[in-house]
């Protein structure tokens, strides 16, 4: 089982306009015989202002009308719980469309990326104090503190990204749109299999960001592999490997990974949270393995 998602982020009214993000996943089977099916799939499209990060229009496919009450609601203040009040069981459903959801703030901060490239001050609603020792980037005494300027954190341009769409495997990922310049991409790709008992997780991370002149460039990267018991549906092995990432302290964060074995895969992402704080953690890593929760219920589909 594969699931792969994207969120874009472009801004089609200008540089200081609102983000229109495109939010798409897709969960794929593929047999011992190469014979590739889709079993899923989700897109959603929406216009949100970054800085108060208000949602002024959306849409959906498959549509769902339920979805009207989010238009007025913030991604960046209890979004989660607003879709949950919205499509009840929606948080916890294990679906690619709730993937998109769970990615939605996150994605749109990220496209902050777009301000603090071009040299423009990030302003954001509600509390800016620093996030001190939030995680090992954000470390007391780290390189980003202590190059915090008026602008923001100092600015790392990461090495060009290569393309992870292989030639000669066309379903390996979902279809996306390239992107134009000043614009940004989240994206997760989760394989799940089975093998002698033992299932298998193979989870990757890329946000990358697109310049004026329309070079891609990795801002962050993560892949993690994990192994779970499928009868006590706990994990028995979990080490992440860090790709390109924006400053030295970061990848001191990867043996947090390993905190996972033992857990049960139910709640990682309540858990995550809570739990995984402080500067021996990444907060993207911390998300990338939260998405490790819908490993179980990708096997139960590949039975």
């Amino acid at each position: 089982m594969r699931r792969t998602t994207t969120h874009d982020c472009t801004r089609p009214d200008g540089i200081s306009g609102p983000v229109a993000v495109a939010a798409r996943g897709r969960d794929l089977l593929t047999g011992e015989d190469g014979r590739a099916t889709e079993l899923a799939a989700s897109r959603i499209d929406l216009r949100a202002e970054f800085g108060t990060g208000i949602i002024r229009e959306l849409a959906a496919d498959p549509a769902d009308p339920r979805l009207a009450p989010l238009v007025g609601v913030s991604v960046l203040s209890r979004f989660r719980g607003a879709v949950e009040a919205a499509l009840p069981g929606e948080t916890t459903s294990h679906s690619v469309r709730q993937q998109l959801f769970d990615d939605l703030p996150l994605a749109l901060m990220m496209s902050g990326r777009v301000l603090r490239v071009a040299g423009i001050p990030i302003e954001m609603a509600g509390d800016r104090t620093l996030p001190t020792d939030i995680c090992a980037g954000w470390a007391t005494g780290g390189t980003l503190l202590a190059g915090y300027a008026e602008l923001g954190p100092p600015l790392h341009i990461g090495p060009v990204a290569p393309a992870l769409e292989p030639e000669d495997d066309p379903l390996g990922w979902h279809a996306t749109e390239p992107l134009p310049p000043q614009a940004t991409r989240r994206r997760r790709r989760l394989d799940v299999w089975e093998d002698d008992g033992v299932g298998h997780l193979d989870c990757f991370f890329r946000d990358s960001h697109v310049d004026a002149d329309g070079t891609e460039t990795v801002v962050h990267e993560w892949r993690v592999a994990a192994q779970l018991d499928p009868v006590t549906e706990s994990f028995v092995a979990c080490d992440a490997d860090m790709g390109p990432l924006p400053y030295p302290e970061c990848p001191g964060a990867a043996a947090s990974a390993r905190r996972l074995v033992g857990a049960p895969v139910d709640g990682v992402r309540r858990s995550v949270r809570s739990t995984f704080v402080g500067p021996t953690t990444c907060t993207h890593l911390n998300d990338t393995l939260r998405v490790m929760e819908d490993a179980c219920a990708l096997l139960a589909a590949l039975r």
